[in-house]
């Protein structure tokens, strides 16, 4: 019997994948985001969802939210990455195409992205879970993607440090194992904190030759102590300095 090929095996996983989703979504017993009875989001829940993007810069590094991190958007999150409900990120598509619109935008309409790079997580997480929701996200972009970060050492769990530990946590964690060539790159994750991580993968990939957007996230926490604070959209003088290296951005903060 023929062996099938690694293309046809990743297809009818995806397949799998998908109908498994669709079964999670239609029966499951009880809304993620409200706890009520009957699908897996109610419409009150899922119209917490609609978009509203925010922004700002951490080590020279434009990142855009589609969403806060709060109330139903958090417990969403939550139930993808603790109970493992991966169709709840298909009503998390548009709120990440909302952040990399915005930074699509302010980068001029012409501007292209030729790969988005996922945030790495931890052997630990995925052996947990059984998938990586940086990648997931990624893959609805329809970007191509490209799992070029990898991890240098291991890193303390980020939860529960403060934003200069955040930093110091992630300092030089992160290493692209390929060369960019001048590929423009935007990054990917699920959750952006204080941004240490994200600043973290767009000095890697910076320094393998890649040209970085800046990154993308489904959801941003509220700013707090000296961070720069979420606002609401953003100049497009603002992203191509960044392109560019704006010496005047140096401030880099965590997580």
């Amino acid at each position: 019997m023929p062996f099938a090929s690694g293309s046809s095996v990743t297809a009818r996983a995806g397949v799998r994948r998908l109908i498994r989703e669709v079964a999670d979504f239609a029966f499951a017993s009880e809304c993620a985001g409200c706890g009520a009875p009957g699908a897996a989001l109610c419409p009150g829940c899922e119209a917490a969802l609609v978009p509203c993007p925010v922004r700002t810069h951490v080590g020279g590094v434009a990142l855009c939210a589609g969403l806060a991190f709060e109330g139903v958007q958090a417990s969403v999150l939550r139930a993808i990455k603790e109970d493992g409900q991966t169709s709840l990120i298909r009503p998390l598509r548009p709120a990440l195409a909302a952040a990399v619109d915005v930074l699509r935008e302010e980068a001029g309409a012409a501007r292209r992205i030729d790969v988005v790079v996922p945030v790495p997580t931890s052997r630990a997480a995925f052996r947990r879970r059984g998938f990586r929701v940086p990648d997931l996200l990624a893959r609805s972009t329809g970007i191509p993607v490209l799992r070029a970060l990898v991890p240098t050492r291991r890193i303390r769990d980020q939860r529960g440090l403060d934003e200069r530990e955040r930093h110091r946590n992630v300092a030089d964690a992160l290493l692209a194992d390929r060369a960019g060539g001048g590929a423009v790159a935007l990054v990917v994750d699920d959750v952006i904190t204080t941004g240490a991580t994200c600043a973290e993968a767009a000095r890697a990939l910076r320094a393998a030759g890649f040209v970085v957007l800046g990154a993308a996230a489904v959801a941003a926490t509220p700013r707090h102590g000296s961070g720069r604070p979420w606002g609401v959209g953003g100049t497009r003088r603002s992203i191509l300095a960044d392109l560019a290296g704006d010496p005047h951005d140096t401030q880099m903060n965590s997580g």
